[in-house]
Order: C-alpha cells, then structure tokens, then sequence
C-alpha cells in the first residue's frame, strides 16, 4: 500500500534524559536510581554508565541542528528529574531548569514541536532510600509537585506531555523480575507499584489541567506488543485477547475507564488494589491521545495453569529479528493501532516509540550503511500508514532513537539512533537511515530509496 500521510501528520524522534544527557554530577544534579544501578558492579554491559552518555547536556544546539537537518517537525524528549529537583522534592535546583529552558527554547526556534515526558524511569535516588521509591503511597503526590513546576516552567512553550513512560517496565523489570532498579522481586510490591504509578499520573493530569499553560494535551506513553494467537481455536484467540490486556489494558484502561480492566479484577484478585473514589474521578478521561511503544509482536497460547492469565509465548524460532532478540512484525503494529483504536474511542494516537537495534558497521569516516534498520523504520511506518487509511485516528510517529546512547542495563553496545554517536570523540554521523527518514518527512510517504542530504549533514564535531 503506498500511503501519503497529511501535511499536518507529526514526524518526530525520541530520547530520554538518562540516556543521552550526561553530566550526572553537573550544576546541581542528584543522583538517580539509574547512576545508583550503574555504579554497581555487573549491572551494565561493560561497565557503562550514563555519566557522560551522548553529553547532549553540552551538544543539545548541536543535536537540535541534527534534528533539522532531519526535517524533524517533533522532538520527544525527558526532563530529569533528579537534575531539577536533585532530592526530588524540596530544594529547586535553577540550573537545571535553566538547560531545560533553553532545549525548548532552540527546538522552538527551529521550529521543532517539543513533546516532555515527565518520568522516563530516573527516579531521583534520595526518594528511593527516603521513602522506598514507588511503594510509597505518598510518592504520586511528590511526582504531581514537580509536574506542576514543570508546567510553570515551559507549559507555555510545551503544548504535549506524557506523565510515564512505559509504567509496564517499571513495574515487570524494576518489581517482578528484579532486572532493573530498584532490583526487587516482589509481586505484591510489583502491582503496589504500577497502582502508585497510575495515581501518579491521575494526579498530574489533574495539575495540568489546573494549570495557567493547559491549552495543550496530556496522555502517557504504553509500551504494547502484538499478542496474535497461535492458532484460531477459541481458546487461544481469547488467551491473546488476554495478553493485551494483561500488557496494554493494565496502565491503558485506568486513565480511560477508571479502574483495570475486568479479566484484570477477575484472575489478580487482591493483587491489584482498589481506587478510592477519587483517585478512579481522577482517572477516568486523564488522558487527551494514546502514545503508543510499539516494537515487536508475539504469538500467543492458551496455557492452564500457567500463571493468573493462563497464557504462553510460543517460540517464533524462523522470525527475523533486532539484535534485543525482538521479533520483527510490521504488520503487528497495523494491529495494535486498530486494537487501541477499539478499545479506546475517540482518542487519537501517536506513536511515540518505534525502532530498532542492529550490529551497525561503520565505514573509515564513520558512516553507517544501515539498510536493515532502514528497511524496519519503513515497513513499520508503511503498516502506521495501512492503520491510517484503514481509519485509524493516527496524527504522529516518532523515531526510537536519534542518537546512539546507553540503552540501559545493555549499554553502549546496542545502537537504536539513526544518528551513529561515537561515545570516545562524541560525533554524530547521520546513518543511512537518517537520510532515509529526512526524505520521508519531506515527501510525506515511504520510499526505497536512500535520500541524499547535503554535506553538513554527514557529521558534527
């Protein structure tokens, strides 16, 4: 299908703070529960940290000057928490709001929408030790404090916020298997945890909403894999009905309906705590769009016994897939799209995470001829394109990741960015994706051909 995606369709990419900003230590900043990770010895893949990361803290002009040579109509980034309120709630630290002023500032001066996510998983650390972080019943109504300093401080130049991102890894990696901070296996605390995080949430919509800069809109950002069934038997198609909504309905019904989605209620029981009255007043309709994470798909089974849910992966052992392992399935994300679309009416969507991770190889000037990662971004944004036409309220895609950064517990090793960042000399190169992408945003659809961009464009610094 070749799809022509509307002038006003929204072409972006993402980052997060900890992941490209560097300067841990710098102007003030605290430490989050991220530094706190990677200074443990084993936790990253080589002994990475974020300290310096891509140290867009000091190259941010350099990298939103990338962006418009990318043609980048939306740039959807993180504030660090820690970096502007470096015990996470009391004393404001004015240097770091003051970069924050001045991201925004160039992003808007080369035209570039700004989109702010508001928690993008680096809890400052003194709030982890002081009040055990997420468990704390207290701790949505610390994160709405410094939401609402953030709306005051750039609501009237930000038009989109996301609150969270991704609260499923929070909860699975942080709480249920232990792999990221704050390394603890505790189911109970798991879904203590992911009901704090929607309270959170709840409670910031409610500040923004309140706020003198509200004339934009606030959502939070899902991470949702495509659950097919392996097979056509009623079984397994209601087992995978159940995936998504143990993966999407979980933090996506709340902020719509009010409350957790029934099969939820039904198989977790007294695992999943109730809303007050208020808080489920809060929730309901605290979302403006949907903001969609989309990178894989899998196929699922009725298992019984297997879990509350009673479902299983099955193995997919001939599917391509990114160097995370993640199967390749573009179509997942045409179905996904349509998924939310029915859950969810009346909301549009923006894709604000789609990408992946490959073995780049570098040429002797550093240019990087990454035609498997081209070939993904364009049958990813081929499918958001059938997902549109088909009639799904799609206004904006964007782009994980622009730079090559420190993708968490693995490091520097796995590269997203459709910019190659060398983390010894800190250049940026713009990889044939990138020049791909750029020729998409100004055509408005795909194409197989690699774009040629001007010279400047080849690299910085």
């Amino acid at each position: 299908m070749n799809v022509t995606f509307p002038n006003s369709f929204v072409w972006g990419a993402a980052t997060s703070a900890f992941q490209i900003e560097g300067a841990a230590a710098e102007d003030g900043k605290g430490p989050s529960i991220w530094d706190v990770f990677c200074a443990t010895p084993g936790k990253i893949a080589c002994g990475d940290t974020g300290d310096t990361a891509c140290d867009h803290y000091h190259r941010y002009r350099e990298d939103v000057d990338l962006m418009r040579q990318l043609n980048l109509r939306a740039y959807r980034f993180s504030i660090s928490w820690p970096r502007v309120l470096p015990q996470g709630r009391g004393t404001v630290n004015a240097k770091g709001w003051a970069f924050y002023d001045r991201l925004v500032d160039a992003l808007c001066a080369a035209g570039i929408e700004p989109f702010a996510t508001l928690y993008h998983w680096d809890l400052p650390a003194a709030l982890q030790t002081e009040l055990g972080g997420w468990t704390h019943p207290d701790l949505p109504h610390v994160f709405a404090d410094y939401a609402e300093q953030a709306f005051a401080r750039l609501g009237d130049r930000v038009r989109y916020w996301l609150t969270l991102n991704e609260p499923w890894v929070v909860v699975t990696a942080g709480y249920l298997q232990g792999v990221h901070p704050p390394m603890i296996r505790d189911r109970t605390l798991g879904y203590r945890v992911g009901h704090n995080l929607l309270r959170a949430h709840a409670y910031a919509a409610a500040r923004y909403r309140a706020a003198r800069h509200n004339h934009g809109a606030i959502s939070l950002a899902l991470n949702l894999n495509w659950s097919a069934p392996a097979s056509d038997t009623p079984e397994d198609v209601d087992a995978a009905e159940r995936a998504m909504l143990d993966f999407g309905g979980w933090f996506g019904d709340p902020p719509y309906y009010g409350d957790y989605p029934d099969v939820l209620r039904e198989r977790l029981g007294s695992l999943l705590p109730e809303f007050t009255a208020e808080d489920a007043r809060l929730l309901k309709g605290s979302v403006d769009f949907l903001a969609l994470n989309y990178y894989l798909g899998d196929l699922i089974r009725h298992a019984p016994g297997s879990g509350p849910m009673e479902t299983e992966v099955v193995p997919q052992p001939d599917a391509a897939r990114t160097t995370m392992g993640w199967p390749i399935v573009p179509d997942g994300l045409r179905r996904v799209l349509h998924w939310l679309n029915k859950r969810y009416p009346g909301l549009p969507i923006y894709i604000t995470e789609n990408g992946a991770a490959f073995d780049d190889h570098a040429d002797e000037t550093g240019y990087v001829a990454d035609q498997d990662r081209t070939a993904y971004l364009r049958d990813h944004i081929a499918a958001a394109g059938a997902a549109l036409a088909e009639g799904v309220d799609l206004r904006g895609y964007f782009v994980w990741t622009l730079l090559d950064n420190l993708e968490w517990s693995e490091g520097f090793a796995k590269r997203f960015g459709i910019i190659r960042c060398d983390h010894q000399t800190q250049k940026r190169i713009i990889k044939a994706s990138g020049r791909w992408y750029a020729e998409l945003i100004r055509i408005g659809r795909p194409t197989g051909n690699q774009a040629s961009l001007p010279d400047t464009a080849n690299g910085n610094g």
